[in-house]
């Protein structure tokens, strides 16, 4: 007998689109996927699903949950709320927490915490290097026996070459993926916004592009010599993505991700002076913009990543070049998305869903399809509804929101979470 039973949608998954009812098993797997499921005294939950689209959960690669450390922005249990409201059932954490998650101690805390809030799955990435300071390698096989699919120094490129190189070797070792934030110190050093014509004209000294693109190039031909699944995070340049496709197309086995507010804003939207606009990497041009869009169209971008980084209202109130960069976006991806890129929805629902699952080797559960015996890890969201971003409405303890005001085409109805309801009408329920 069904748990709860998903009626009245067109399911989009990687087997395509139908019509058909979805019902959900006590054990939180999904029990049949039909044309018609009469649920009709058998006490099943119902969740209308009539317009909408019942998708796979979210997968997000690149969350900022803030724990442990900077609890006063975020929290594991809040951070993950967030999720559950933009439709998101698996977070991969990032590791520029405080201390930072670079050993099993850390680790095992945050896959704790993770279970505990019972939001969405918390798989958490680790540090390449001690303390992310670029100078001794994490113990890579005792983080990866614990569930570590992704090493990353986020917040930081990892500077020095050879260390670079033997953090690839032992990853092709161990069949992990090495996640890169391109940037060089020596050129980024004291820049605060994208370095052009904005920057100029405002004073904040810059960012020129090629910190991005030569981290990417030296990367690229690291894990062609070592053999190393690379996975390149946000990428911001117009470069950045002419030389992963140009690696792509030479049959070279690495995956991106962009971010939302690298295809959605630009520099100019610093010219007010407001650090609500300042990340890092930085908002680029509007060709930028362009040429990110173009790479998730063609496939040289894999994934759509939120790099959700919520900031205290006081961090973010200082000036330009002493606030922290980052903004939130959990819960306004998917409708960025849909509203800015000229995509069919199947193709965002995949750049949001099973592209990134399989980046992470967490496909067997999340993601992909939607077929009886696997977790019911799903989203309802209806394409068409129109929604105002107030920040005040968030699910997250910070409120760095650059979209305040905007109108968003696309809204997340309902998540459920190995078979449960965790959002429901839009509002979260656990």
């Amino acid at each position: 007998m069904p748990e709860l039973v998903i009626r009245g949608g067109t399911v989009i998954d990687a087997d395509g689109e139908r019509r058909v009812d979805v019902a959900v098993a006590a054990d939180g797997t999904i029990a049949a996927v039909e044309p018609e499921i009469d649920a009709t005294g058998t006490g099943a939950t119902v969740v209308d699903a009539a317009g909408c689209v019942v998708a796979p959960g979210f997968v997000d690669l690149h969350t900022h949950l803030r724990e442990p450390g900077k609890e006063e922005a975020e929290t594991i249990e809040s951070g993950t709320r967030c999720a559950a409201r933009g439709g998101y059932t698996a977070v991969v954490a990032m590791p520029n927490t405080t201390p930072a998650i670079d050993s099993a101690a850390v680790v095992r805390q945050v896959l704790d915490a993770g279970r505990a809030a019972g939001l969405v799955d918390v798989h958490t990435s680790a540090a390449i290097t001690i303390e992310r300071a670029g100078e001794h390698l994490t113990p890579m096989a005792e983080l990866a026996a614990l569930g570590v699919k992704l090493f990353t120094d986020d917040g930081a490129g990892v500077q020095d070459d050879r260390l670079m190189r033997r953090a690839m070797e032992y990853g092709a070792d161990l069949d992990v993926a090495l996640a890169q934030h391109c940037e060089v110190e020596a050129l980024a050093a004291g820049g605060h916004m994208h370095e052009g014509a904005w920057s100029s004209r405002l004073g904040i000294p810059g960012i020129p592009v090629e910190a991005e693109e030569l981290m990417v190039a030296r990367d690229l031909a690291l894990a062609r010599r070592t053999g190393a699944r690379a996975h390149f995070q946000h990428l911001s340049t117009v470069g950045s993505v002419e030389l992963v496709r140009a690696a792509k197309a030479a049959g070279q086995q690495v995956t991106a991700e962009a971010t939302t507010h690298h295809f959605t804003l630009t520099d100019a939207c610093c010219a007010a002076y407001d650090a609500v606009f300042k990340v890092n990497p930085p908002l680029r041009t509007a060709e930028d913009v362009a040429a990110i869009k173009v790479g998730l169209a063609d496939g040289t971008i894999d994934a759509i990543a939120t790099d959700h980084a919520p900031h205290t209202t006081e961090s973010k109130e200082l000036p330009f070049d002493q606030a922290p960069p980052g903004m939130l976006g959990l819960e306004t991806a998917l409708a960025l998305a849909i509203t800015e890129l000229d995509l069919p929805l199947a193709q965002i629902i995949g750049l949001l869903s099973w592209r990134p699952a399989a980046i992470v080797g967490i496909d067997d559960d999340h993601g992909g399809h939607l077929v009886p015996g696997r977790a019911a890890n799903l989203c309802v969201i209806d394409p068409a509804a129109t929604w105002v971003v107030d920040p005040d409405a968030t699910a997250s303890r910070s409120r760095n929101n650059p979209y305040a005001g905007r109108t968003l085409t696309g809204r997340v109805r309902h998540t459920i979470y190995r078979g449960t309801p965790t959002v429901l009408d839009g509002e979260a329920c656990r």
